[in-house]
């Protein structure tokens, strides 16, 4: 998973690719931490999936642009709009049928 630490660069990665995942965490989050190494896991099955974390201390501007209040969260872009979001506690089955589900649109 690729940091990331703009929106403007956000912006250009989701002109650029047609399936984004951003995993957006805070510092002194432990469920952001936990949930990192699993989510990164599940992704490899999904190899035409680009991935970007954003640390909302290191990039406040991501957190605001996109509403995001908790963490984690996980928003999923096809074609550079938003698909779906998850929060907080995040079943990994559901991400990966969420994904799945979302994929089918390209």
């Amino acid at each position: 998973m690729e940091p990331i630490t703009s929106y403007a660069e956000f912006s250009d990665v989701l002109l650029s690719n047609e399936a984004v995942l951003l995993y957006v965490s805070s510092p002194g989050c432990s469920v952001c931490h936990a949930l990192l190494p699993h989510v990164e896991t599940l992704l490899r099955e999904f190899p035409d999936v680009e991935a970007f974390h954003a640390d909302t201390a290191e990039s406040p501007e991501i957190a605001g642009q996109y509403t995001i209040f908790t963490a984690p969260a996980l928003l999923f872009f096809i074609h550079g709009k938003e698909i779906f979001r998850m929060a907080r506690f995040v079943p990994l089955e559901e991400l990966k049928e969420n994904i799945t589900s979302a994929l089918k649109m390209i």
